[in-house]
């Protein structure tokens, strides 16, 4: 008959196993066994480090013009050629990253602020001044985001700040509507409940309690929000709303080789490739925060 352990034998056995993962450390394990969250993460990481080094990687200034290099193909001089005003196309992308980037994170920024106060008040007041809010969110989600943006910067007039205003204005309703959801499951858990019965205020309830347990589907709403504020910002720049020349804009650059295309190719593939790099980096480091952030697969 074996015997049976003693408290000794028991406490270096429970000292071999392994101790319990913190939330941080099984989110992180997760994405980083995802292949196409690594991905995006690098791609987008790399580009934001071109973009900030852009100075020191360029070589030369994206707005010198010599017209009698217009249209070069790539060469060791100019590795990604230069467009009919002979501007060196390599140093117009780098420089562009920093305006491409900054659109997408200021736009989302103003987006996910105004969304998530507005759901936050609809969810947690809710009656009627949830219907009157929630209401005009699905008015403007009536128009195709494109048509209301193109209309917002035609009233304010084209230039990026207009730009980026106009594409946070029309992806407002989806942060607001994901807010207001989970408002409406969080406001009912008994920490809220609590707080509300030992008189705390709205404020209060919603500032401490109910936004920090609604921040991570928001968050991943962003990342993803990005890539297609990314996507409408040069669509705008390209239709002449957005960026205005000289300025080296991805999409205004597209709208700039679009005549001589043909003869220079190259004018507008390297534009082209950059948004969709930079489109699909974003695409899959929000998906890859969606899986990892995921509890049902913790």
């Amino acid at each position: 008959m074996t015997a049976a352990p003693t408290p000794s034998e028991l406490e270096a056995a429970a000292s071999l196993e392994p101790p319990g993962r913190t939330f941080a450390a099984d989110v992180w394990r997760r994405f980083r066994r995802a292949p196409g969250a690594v991905t995006g993460a690098v791609v987008v990481a790399l580009i934001v480090v071109l973009a900030v080094c852009a100075p020191l990687i360029a070589g030369g200034d994206p707005l010198a013009q010599n017209v009698a290099q217009g249209a070069q193909p790539p060469s060791g001089a100019h590795w990604f050629g230069t467009d009919k005003l002979g501007r060196d196309i390599f140093a117009r992308i780098l420089f562009g990253a920093r305006i491409s980037i900054r659109i997408g994170f200021v736009a989302v920024g103003l987006a996910i602020t105004a969304g998530t106060v507005i759901g936050l008040v609809a969810g947690y007041a809710g009656k009627r001044v949830e219907a009157g809010l929630m209401g005009a969110m699905d008015v403007m989600l009536a128009f195709p985001s494109i048509i209301l943006a193109i209309g917002i910067t035609t009233i304010l007039g084209p230039s990026i700040n207009n730009l980026m205003l106009a594409v946070g204005i029309v992806y407002v309703p989806q942060y607001a509507r994901l807010a207001r959801s989970s408002v409406l499951s969080v406001k009912e858990h008994e920490y809220v409940e609590a707080a509300r019965a030992i008189g705390a205020p709205a404020p209060a309830i919603l500032a401490r309690h109910v936004l920090p347990n609604i921040l991570a589907p928001l968050l991943v709403q962003a990342t993803l929000g990005i890539a297609t504020a990314e996507l409408e910002a040069a669509g705008l720049s390209y239709l002449g709303l957005g960026a205005r020349p000289p300025a080296p804009e991805w999409g205004a650059m597209l709208n700039d080789a679009r005549d001589y295309w043909l003869s220079a190719p190259w004018a507008l593939i390297f534009p082209g490739v950059s948004i969709t790099a930079l489109v699909l980096g974003f695409n899959l480091l929000g998906d890859g925060l969606r899986d990892a952030l995921d509890p049902k697969l913790r």
